[in-house]
C-alpha cells in the first residue's frame, strides 16, 4: 500500500485506498497477512466511487476468496476504467501471499476484466498452469499466451526473477501477441516493491491519458530509476526511491 501511494502521487495523480489485507513485514520479508472482510472490502470501494471520480484501478493483494470476488463485482460495474492487476502471489523472500482456490478466482473472476497484468516470470508459469489439471511445461511466451486467453487485454511479463545479465520485459496484447520488448540493466541487490511500483506507474500514466504501451513505456523507466536511486533502511531489502524526479531537481517525468 505505501509503495502504491508513494508511486502514484509522486507521478502527479491522487491516490484512493482500498485496504483488502493487513500485513506484519519489513524489509525481511512478510511475518503475517489478515485479509478485511469482504463487506468491509466493498464499503470502502463503494464510497470512494460514489464520491470522487476515479481514473483507473490498480489491485495488488488481495487476502481472501471473498475479496476476489467483491472486487470483481465492483471494477464490473466501472467496464470503462482501466484495470492494472499485479498478481501479488508471494512475497520477494518467498512468503506465500494467495493459496490455489485465490488464484483460480482471480483467473475465473477478474482476469476477464483486467486491462493489462504485471506479473514476473514465476506468477506468470503458476497463473498459466490453470485449473484443468494442465502441468505441462510452457515457455513464458506460452505463458503470456494463455493469460491473454483467459481474458487479460494485455500482459506485461516482467524478467527480475530471471537469471539473465538484462531484465528483459515483454508486453503482449491480446490478438496482435508480442508489442514491445525492453531491456533494462540489472541492478545489484533486492528491492522490496518494485513490482508494486511498475504496476502503481502503470495505473498513474493510464489515469493520466497515456495509451497502455505509453504506459508501459514510462512506468519501466519511472520504475528503474527509482530502483536505481533505492536506499536501504532496513536489515532486509532496498527500498526504490519514488521521488528521486524531486531530489535530482528534475521534476516529473512526463512521458
Amino acid at each position: 500500500m505505501q509503495a502504491d501511494l508513494l508511486t502514484i502521487s509522486s507521478i502527479g495523480c491522487h491516490p484512493l485506498s482500498v485496504v483488502t489485507a493487513l500485513t506484519a513485514q519489513d524489509t525481511v520479508g512478510v511475518g503475517r497477512v489478515s485479509a478485511v472482510a469482504a463487506n468491509c472490502v466493498e464499503d470502502q470501494a463503494r464510497r470512494l466511487l460514489a464520491d470522487m471520480s476515479v481514473a483507473a484501478f490498480k489491485i495488488g493483494l488481495l487476502g481472501s476468496v471473498e475479496n476476489v470476488a467483491v472486487i470483481a463485482r465492483v471494477v464490473a460495474d466501472y467496464p470503462d476504467i482501466p484495470l492494472v492487476v499485479d498478481p501479488v502471489l508471494a512475497s520477494g523472500r518467498g512468503d506465500e501471499l494467495a493459496d490455489e482456490a485465490m488464484i483460480a478466482s482471480l483467473r475465473e473472476r477478474l482476469m476477464p476484466l483486467t486491462t493489462i497484468l504485471t506479473p514476473n516470470s514465476l506468477e506468470a508459469r503458476r497463473l498459466a498452469r490453470g485449473d484443468d489439471g494442465d502441468d505441462r511445461q510452457r515457455t513464458l511466451a506460452e505463458c503470456a499466451q494463455r493469460l491473454l486467453d483467459f481474458g487479460c487485454d494485455h500482459v506485461l511479463l516482467t524478467g527480475t526473477h530471471d537469471e539473465t545479465v538484462r531484465v528483459v520485459n515483454s508486453l503482449y496484447c491480446r490478438g496482435s501477441g508480442l508489442v514491445r520488448s525492453d531491456a533494462w540493466d540489472r541492478l545489484p541487490g533486492s528491492y522490496h516493491g518494485s513490482g508494486c511500483t511498475l504496476a502503481s506507474a502503470i495505473a498513474a500514466h493510464l489515469a493520466l491519458g497515456l495509451a497502455v504501451e505509453d504506459a508501459v513505456r514510462v512506468a519501466q523507466e519511472y520504475t528503474w530509476q527509482s530502483l536505481a536511486a533505492g536506499f536501504r533502511p532496513g536489515r532486509g531489502q532496498f527500498i526504490p526511491d519514488r521521488f528521486f524526479p524531486t531530489r535530482a531537481g528534475s521534476g516529473v517525468l512526463d512521458g
